[in-house]
């Protein structure tokens, strides 16, 4: 709950940790492990199963907002950053910057 500060990144996903495929364009986001692995309800066993999976965020930066869906966990991320589709970067900033500050919400 409440707001989150953190950087964003993105990545070419593929095949995540929930066990959906998606693509460059679908917007989509990875957690960190921290975040996917103590999420209330995930046993451990299956991070397919995880209740977290599905789950919506809103990322803000620079006085825009994307909503992305978490499918993903990012084991290079700090506890707060979010590493997302390309897709949903490029709603906040030029691929090109790569890291950008964002704050973020659960949906």
């Amino acid at each position: 709950t409440g707001q989150h500060t953190g950087d964003g990144t993105w990545f070419n996903p593929g095949l995540g940790a929930c066990g959906i495929t998606n693509d460059n364009a679908d917007l989509i986001t990875a957690v960190s492990t921290t975040i996917y692995d103590t999420y209330p309800g995930y046993t451990g066993t299956n991070p397919n199963n995880n209740p977290i999976c599905g789950h919506k965020l809103a990322v803000h930066h620079a006085g825009k907002t994307v909503t992305v869906k978490i499918t993903d966990r990012c084991v290079a991320c700090a506890e707060f950053d979010l590493d997302l589709s390309p897709g949903a970067f490029k709603q906040l900033a030029a691929e090109s910057v790569g890291r950008i500050p964002i704050t973020w919400d659960w949906l």
